[in-house]
Order: structure tokens, then C-alpha cells, then sequence
């Protein structure tokens, strides 16, 4: 009887070892874009067909000289990087760049997000009509389909009544609308947001929130509301809402205070938010500056990595600890 005790523990306690429930833990930093060393405003996205999950990001040439600090060429005719990961989202891969079937060699591409819908994923681009050495230039977002996130096609250039839209995020309502928030750069950086019944055609309906300046909005539904994220350049502000329309601000940010492990030492930015079960991961990419500059590298200040941490949920907030160890487990999406 002891022993037949003894082995049920023994077999109870194995299978509890070998059971990966909280996933892998993931490096510090989670992604080094092996070109430019300028990897920033990640998306994910679960790939159908080949079962693994693939990110999408905006591919900053941190690698380039220019002739002063206030020369942005280097953040200019970028193209969109993806990294592929076969173990549920702990490491990645580089696997290329995105061949966008639009614009000119000269062409920007900035901060994409992708969905899914009606067996194709959709792409939806920030374009910078040529390379500029200043921030002062048009911008809009295109859309493009795949069947496989590998071949894209030009769809449309979004009619959203402004000539600076950059950042889209997308969620599809309970309603069957499509809601896609964006920066409108000529009402003072608020974030706006459209709608449309088919990701073709969208109706601009304004700002969604007032309060602040900010860019990367990134909205998900966890925990019974709506959340958006935003880059607010000091760290992620964070709102909730009951139906995507009104939002209300939470108090303290995300990754406004520096980390203490390597690579991840500056304020974040620029997020996704992947919600996987009860659990959500907060991917966003940080700077490689103040503790983790390197003096011997020109364009030190300019490389940036990508980073994850596990969101908590404490009492109506979210909160997170870029310090602790990130169990990453994605699963497959429903």
C-alpha cells in the first residue's frame, strides 16, 4: 500500500514537471531583427496552414549613417520584417521580408496589423510615399490579402479624411462590424477610429479618445471589456470600455519605468496584445538606450528589440512585471 502510494506521487509529480502549462520561458530580448537591428511595432498571427505562429514588423534600418541626429532617412523606406515561431510564441525566427505589390522601391512600410477573415488575412499598411529626412510627409494605410501570409495583393488605399493615418488596429464586434482604430496625425496625434462591414469600404467616425497625444493603439477584449493600449511615448497608456465606443483611462502605465535586465532597460513601446485563453502577452519593443547603449556603436541609440511580458489583472487594472520570467504559451486561436 505505501509503495503502490509512493509510485502515484512519483507519477503525479512527473506528469506535473513535464506538463507545459505556463509554456516556455522566453530570452531577453524575445526578437533581434538579424538585418537592420531595428525591429519595432510587432503583430501576430496565427498562421492556418502550417500550424505556427508568424509576427509582422516594422523593420527600422537602425543600421544606417546619416548625416546628423535629426536626419530620420533610417526610420524611412523600411520594409516589414516577419519572424516565425514553432514552439507557441517562446522564440522566433527571421523569415524575411513582406513584398508589398505597391508604391516604389522608395516606398515606406510602417506598423502593420493583420486579421482574418473569410479565408484570407488581411493586411492593413501604414505607406510613406518615398524616403524622407524629416517626419514631415503624407502617410495613409493600404489594404492587402493573402491566402497564406506569404503573397500579398493590393486591395485598396483607406479613405479615413486625413493625410497622416498611421498605426491601424482592428477587432471585429459581436455585431459583425469591423472597427479599426488609427493616429490621426492633423487632430493633434489623437487616436480616431472607422468602421465597415466588409474591410473594404470605412466610414471615419473621430476621435476615440481626447485626453492624450499617442500612437500604436492596440485593442483586445480580456476580462469581460475592451481594452486599447497606446503608445504615449513615456509608456503605455491603458483605457477600458464597455462596447469599443467610450473609453476610460487607467492611471498608471505600462513599461514607463526602466527594467533591470538587460535589452529591456528603456520605456516600452509600440505593443500587440495576444489574448490566449485567460492569459494575455503584451509584445512591444524597446530602445537600446541609457544601460543598454553601446558606446562603440554609432547607431546604438537607434537599435530596438522586441520584448514580451504576461498582463495581469488586478482589481479592475492591468499591471505587468517586465522583470519577472515570461512563460509564453500560445495556443491555437478559436
Amino acid at each position: 500500500m505505501i509503495l503502490s502510494l509512493s509510485c502515484a506521487i512519483a507519477i503525479t509529480l512527473a506528469a506535473f514537471a513535464e506538463t507545459p502549462a505556463a509554456g516556455k520561458i522566453a530570452p531577453k530580448p524575445l526578437y533581434r531583427d538579424p538585418v537592420h537591428d531595428g525591429a519595432a511595432d510587432p503583430t501576430l498571427i496565427w498562421n492556418r496552414a502550417k500550424h505556427d505562429w508568424w509576427m509582422f514588423y516594422t523593420n527600422r534600418r537602425a543600421d544606417l549613417d546619416t548625416p546628423n541626429s535629426k536626419d530620420v532617412t533610417w526610420v524611412h523606406q523600411t520594409r516589414i520584417g516577419i519572424a516565425i515561431s514553432q514552439d507557441q510564441g517562446a522564440t522566433w525566427k527571421y523569415h524575411g521580408i513582406v513584398k508589398v505589390p505597391y508604391g516604389q522601391p522608395d516606398y515606406t512600410h510602417w506598423a502593420p496589423d493583420v486579421v482574418y477573415q473569410g479565408g484570407l488575412y488581411h493586411m492593413f499598411l501604414v505607406i510613406v510615399p518615398g524616403t524622407f529626412t524629416n517626419w514631415d510627409a503624407p502617410r495613409y494605410i493600404i489594404h492587402l490579402t493573402s491566402s497564406d501570409l506569404e503573397t500579398w495583393k493590393f486591395q485598396s488605399k483607406l479613405d479615413l479624411a486625413t493625410d497622416r493615418a498611421i498605426d491601424p488596429s482592428l477587432f471585429h464586434l459581436p455585431d459583425g462590424t469591423w472597427r479599426l482604430w488609427y493616429k490621426d496625425e492633423r487632430d493633434h496625434s489623437h487616436i480616431h477610429y472607422a468602421d465597415s462591414k466588409n474591410l473594404n469600404s470605412w466610414t471615419p467616425k473621430g476621435a476615440a479618445i481626447i485626453d492624450r497625444s499617442s500612437e500604436g493603439p492596440k485593442i483586445f477584449f480580456w476580462h469581460g471589456q475592451y481594452w486599447m493600449v497606446v503608445d504615449a511615448w513615456n509608456g503605455l497608456g491603458v483605457y477600458h470600455s464597455d462596447d469599443a465606443l467610450h473609453w476610460a483611462p487607467q492611471k498608471d502605465l505600462l513599461l514607463g519605468t526602466p527594467g533591470h535586465i538587460a535589452t529591456d532597460r528603456s520605456i516600452g513601446h509600440h505593443a500587440d496584445v495576444v489574448v490566449n485563453g485567460d492569459r494575455a502577452f503584451l509584445f512591444y519593443f524597446t530602445h537600446q538606450q541609457g544601460a543598454d547603449l553601446v558606446q562603440t556603436l554609432s547607431h546604438s541609440a537607434r537599435r530596438s528589440v522586441i520584448q514580451v511580458a504576461e498582463l495581469e489583472f488586478v482589481d479592475g487594472e492591468l499591471t505587468v512585471d517586465r522583470d519577472k520570467p515570461t512563460h509564453v504559451l500560445l495556443g491555437t486561436p478559436r
